[in-house]
C-alpha cells in the first residue's frame, strides 16, 4: 500500500500505541512510535514526521514542554491526547501551539480522521496567491505570511493564518464560532467553540495591534 506518509505518536503507553499503529497502518500511514518526550523530539528532528500525536501526560519531559519545543523550531501539526479533563488543560495545549486535542480515551478512527483534516488544513495550497490588506497589515496567502505595517513579516502556526484569512476574506461580516469551526477545522471538526477564542487569543498576542473584533455573544470580524 501506497504511504500516506509518517505519523509521529509520542505515548508511553504501549497498548495505546499498539492500537494507534494498527489503525493508521490500515489506512495507509507509517507510523513511528517514541515512549517519551526526549526520543520524540529526536523523533521529529531525524523523521520528519507530516504529524504529531502527542500524549499530555509523559514521564519526564510532558507533553506541554515537548510541544513547546516543537514549535520552537517547527509549524508541523500537532494534535495533543490526554486523559486530563480539565478544560485549563486543552486551553494550554492550544496556547502553545497544538492544532488540535483528542480527551482519553478515544476512538482510534476518530483520531485518523482528526489527522486528515489537520493535513488537509495545513497542507493544502491555495489555488490563487493573492494578499490580502486589513488596517495596514498584509496577509500574504501564497507565502503564509503576515507583514505588519512596520516591522519584519509574522509566520502564523497552519491554523491561525488560516483562521485569519477566512476572517480578512470575509472582513465586515460578523462570523459566528460555528461558521468558523466549520470554515476553518472542517465540517468533520469534532471540537468545542471554545477552540476559536483561544486560536483569536494567539494572533493578537502575536499579531499586536491586528483588527480583529470580538462581538459578544456572537463571533469574531474583521473591520470593512
Amino acid at each position: 500500500m501506497t504511504t500516506r506518509g509518517t505519523v509521529l505518536l509520542i505515548e508511553d503507553e504501549e497498548a495505546i500505541a499498539d492500537l494507534v499503529r494498527m489503525y493508521f497502518e490500515q489506512e495507509g500511514y507509517r507510523l513511528i512510535h517514541a515512549a517519551d518526550g526526549e526520543a520524540g523530539l529526536a523523533a521529529v528532528r531525524d523523521r520528519s514526521p507530516r504529524v504529531v500525536l502527542l500524549d499530555l501526560g509523559l514521564p519526564g519531559v510532558d507533553g506541554i514542554e515537548v510541544c513547546r519545543r516543537i514549535r520552537a523550531q517547527s509549524d508541523i501539526p500537532v494534535i495533543m491526547l490526554t486523559a486530563r479533563d480539565a478544560e485549563v488543560d486543552k486551553i494550554v495545549g492550544l496556547e502553545i501551539g497544538a492544532d488540535d486535542y483528542v480527551t482519553k480515551p478515544f476512538s482510534p478512527r476518530e483520531l485518523v480522521a482528526r489527522v486528515r483534516v489537520v493535513l488537509r488544513r495545513s497542507e493544502e495550497a491555495p489555488r490563487i496567491p493573492s494578499v490580502i490588506e486589513v488596517d495596514g497589515w498584509e496577509i500574504d496567502t501564497g507565502r503564509r505570511e503576515v507583514r505588519p505595517p512596520q516591522g519584519e513579516p509574522i509566520r502564523p502556526t497552519a491554523r491561525e493564518f488560516d483562521l485569519l484569512w477566512y476572517l480578512a476574506d470575509n472582513r465586515g461580516l460578523v462570523l459566528s464560532r460555528s461558521q468558523i469551526l466549520e470554515a476553518v477545522w472542517g465540517y468533520d471538526y469534532f471540537g468545542e467553540t471554545r477552540t476559536v477564542d483561544v486560536h483569536v487569543r494567539q494572533l493578537r498576542k502575536k499579531l499586536d495591534g491586528i483588527p480583529i473584533e470580538t462581538v459578544w455573544g456572537v463571533g469574531y470580524r474583521v473591520a470593512d
